[in-house]
């Protein structure tokens, strides 16, 4: 077959991964756009739709970018595009749907002063507004800074994610620009004028008044700009020698980060084409990659409106417990294994769970895979606790977790300050996994608690995305648990399990497996997949396997998907649903066959090649009859949900079924976990009530607070 004829095949069938995940943000787009959504709820996801942006610019443009300069000929094994033509279909389409954006920026705007919120518009004020804007201007004056500088002089330093004004100034004959960093400002402040909030965007409050700032200089045009860098840093494999000194080796790469190259310049406000040239030329940025925009880029005044109750969804607060206390969790899962579904079920559960370790005189020691955690971790606190309490703590702390590096560094440092050891993990794989394991001892017998999760030890993100959590004595997926962590341990990549899938040895082979089981079984074949993204070729290609034996196959998809269903002769028997909806879908669920037949998976990871096949993940298998209907009572609420889904076309292109208002998959899992409860057989033991009962030794929680401060 020729090459253009291989490609137009490919074409029919797979999608290019930027344009796929470009498609699942516009999904988070139109919910911005959907009038059924509150209306600060419907700002949110403009906010998530940007954020969402800049971070896809600084990773993956990040990565063509340099891919661009040092391998401009490899192209994307899937679409067959090289690193140039990704970046610019990539831009094509942003552009594009920064019409959507500005257009439904512009309803929601309306939609605001409609409801006596008004973001002031400085092109068309009052002279009330005017005046009480003057006086907010007079509060910042001195917090601003501008530098002037000759139009031949390079421009200073633009950090990422920050504002600055630039202001092109005429003297005489002679040209100059005036740069006011915008850091040291709120990005927004608000009055209020006869039960009418009034909105001010700094940037643009700052603009308006630059006359009374540069009082001295003649002021032809101005903008505001923000820079977006390269995020696509890593360390080198003679960088990580794993030790303490770890830390700071990605403290550098963190340095180094802040100062690489800009991917995307945004610039607000209208300049001159050859004013807007020379800005470009002074950024050295590609053309290609600036985009002139007429919306806020910091639209976090959100938090500070004063709306109505039925501006924002009506109060989900997750269940606080399961049914049961600290003191009752061991004695449960001795006999059943418990499943805790977020955000409905509270995180802190699990919280509890630790700390009825931490006190359980049989408890030897705690094992934990950290990947990202909340500011003030409640969870790390509870191992800090079980640390104190004479407990072995062992914390793998991912430090290279994108973003939250730092805040990763800051807990390696507070957890071996309170007696954990601490690890990091192996050179060449990230641990993603989300796996704990407590070992016990009782009459010379060792026994373990392992839990495996979809999602990261965080409480806050724990109230905000979808993710499930097994735990169970099992023994035999214990042992394994146990296997994995004296593997990494060692900076050795975790053997091949069975109990337990662990990537990167046995998760992608044990997928093939089970996906080979439902091809022999024919047209009587079943997949149900729940996941956050799917781009792994060899996985596709056995997905096409299964439809073309007739299985039916299932996929439940939040974002990227670059296998397209419906296409005749190649995967007519799949389908693609994604969700977006309150929260962010997160959990995974592989399941394979249905009935008697029945195997359900879940964990950490995506059908993607980082999760296939260089990252460290965990699964675990659901096997009990109650977990079991836990997790078909999930697909099932994913299939019938018509109103907050979208489903792929042959084409690549997502639809909203017709009819579905009340069919929220979310809204019927909250009805359904918030509300569901275990209970002992008996009463928990006396004993273990006293023990629990017992003070943290003099001067632990003191020591904490100051860690945490």
């Amino acid at each position: 077959m020729a090459a253009k004829e291989k490609k137009t095949e490919t074409e029919k069938v797979y999608i290019n991964r930027e344009i796929s995940w470009l498609h699942f943000n516009e999904r988070v787009l139109l919910e911005a756009a959907d009038t059924s959504v509150p209306l600060l709820e419907r700002l949110k996801f403009l906010m998530i739709y940007q954020s969402n942006l800049e971070e896809f610019f600084r990773v993956r443009i990040g990565i063509h970018t340099h891919r661009e300069m040092l391998a401009p000929e490899k192209c994307d094994p899937i679409s067959g595009m090289s690193p140039t033509q990704q970046i610019e279909e990539v831009v094509r389409i942003v552009r594009e749907q920064q019409t959507l954006l500005e257009s439904i920026w512009k309803n929601i705007r309306k939609e605001l002063k409609e409801n006596k919120i008004e973001i002031l518009d400085f092109n068309k004020i009052s002279k009330v507004d005017e005046l009480m804007s003057k006086k907010l201007f007079g509060d910042i004056k001195d917090l601003l800074f501008p530098e002037i500088i000759d139009m031949r002089q390079p421009l200073p330093f633009f950090w990422s994610g920050e504002q600055n004004i630039i202001a092109f100034l005429g003297r005489n004959t002679e040209q100059s620009l005036a740069i006011i960093p915008l850091h040291r400002v709120p990005a927004y402040m608000s009055f209020e004028i006869e039960g009418n909030q009034k909105i001010v965007i700094t940037s643009q409050l700052v603009r308006h008044f630059l006359p009374l700032l540069l009082k001295k200089e003649q002021i032809t045009q101005s903008c505001v700009i923000d820079v977006t860098r390269n995020a696509d840093v890593f360390l080198s494999d003679t960088d990580t020698s794993f030790d303490k000194d770890f830390r700071q080796d990605v403290s550098t790469m963190l340095s180094k980060r802040k100062r690489e190259m800009p991917v995307r310049v945004r610039i607000e406000g209208k300049l001159t084409e050859s004013a807007r040239a020379a800005l470009i030329k002074k950024l050295r940025v590609p053309e290609r990659n600036v985009f002139t925009q007429n919306i806020p880029f910091d639209l976090s005044f959100r938090s500070c409106i004063n709306g109505a109750p039925g501006f924002k969804y009506e109060d989900r607060r997750p269940a606080r417990d399961v049914g049961l206390k600290k003191g009752e969790y061991f004695k449960y899962i001795e006999k059943h294994d418990l499943v805790l579904s977020f955000p409905f079920q509270s995180m802190m559960s699990f919280v509890d769970l630790i700390y009825e370790a931490a006190d359980d005189p049989e408890v030897l020691s705690i094992k934990i895979t950290l990947y990202r955690m909340a500011a003030s971790s409640k969870i790390a606190a509870a191992l800090a606790y079980a640390a104190d309490r004479g407990k072995d703590v062992t914390t793998l702390l991912e430090l290279r977790a994108r973003f939250d590096e730092q805040n990763n560094i800051d807990y390696s440092e507070m957890l071996e300050d309170v007696g954990c050891t601490v690890i990091y993990g192996l050179p060449n794989h990230k641990v993603h996994s989300k796996l704990c394991v407590i070992t016990r001892q009782k009459d010379g017998n060792i026994s373990h608690i392992t839990q495996v999760g979809t999602g990261n030890y965080n409480e806050v993100t724990g109230e905000q995305y979808t993710d499930l959590s097994l735990i169970t004595a099992n023994e035999a997926v214990g042992l394994e648990a146990e296997a994995t962590f004296a593997a990494l341990i060692n900076s050795e990549i975790p053997p091949e399990a069975h109990s337990l899938w662990i990537a990167p040895l046995s998760f992608k082979p044990r997928l093939i497996e089970f996906l080979n089981r439902e091809i022999e079984k024919g047209e009587r074949g079943r997949v149900a997949i729940k996941c956050n993204a799917l781009n792994n070729l060899d996985v596709m290609e056995k997905l096409i396997e299964c439809s073309q034996a007739g299985v039916k196959v299932e996929l439940f998809i939040r974002g990227i998907c670059c296998l397209k269903p419906g296409v005749p002769g190649k995967t007519e028997k799949i389908t693609v649903k994604s969700v977006v909806g309150r929260w962010l879908e997160h959990s995974r669920i592989y399941k394979f066959g249905e009935g008697d037949d029945e195997r359900i998976f879940i964990g950490s990871g995506d059908m993607l090649n980082r999760n296939l096949e260089r990252r460290v993940e965990a699964f675990i298998e659901v096997r009990t009859p109650e977990t079991k209907a836990q997790m078909n009572k999930v697909l099932d609420a994913l299939r019938a949900d018509k109103e907050k889904s979208r489903v792929m076309q042959p084409d690549g292109t997502y639809i909203r079924e017709e009819g579905g208002e009340g069919t929220s998959s979310q809204e019927a899992l909250y009805r359904y976990f918030s509300n569901y409860k275990v209970s002992l057989a008996e009463p928990p033991a006396v004993k273990a009530e006293a023990v629990i009962e017992n003070e943290p030794k003099r001067g632990f929680w003191d020591k904490i607070k100051q860690l945490f401060k």
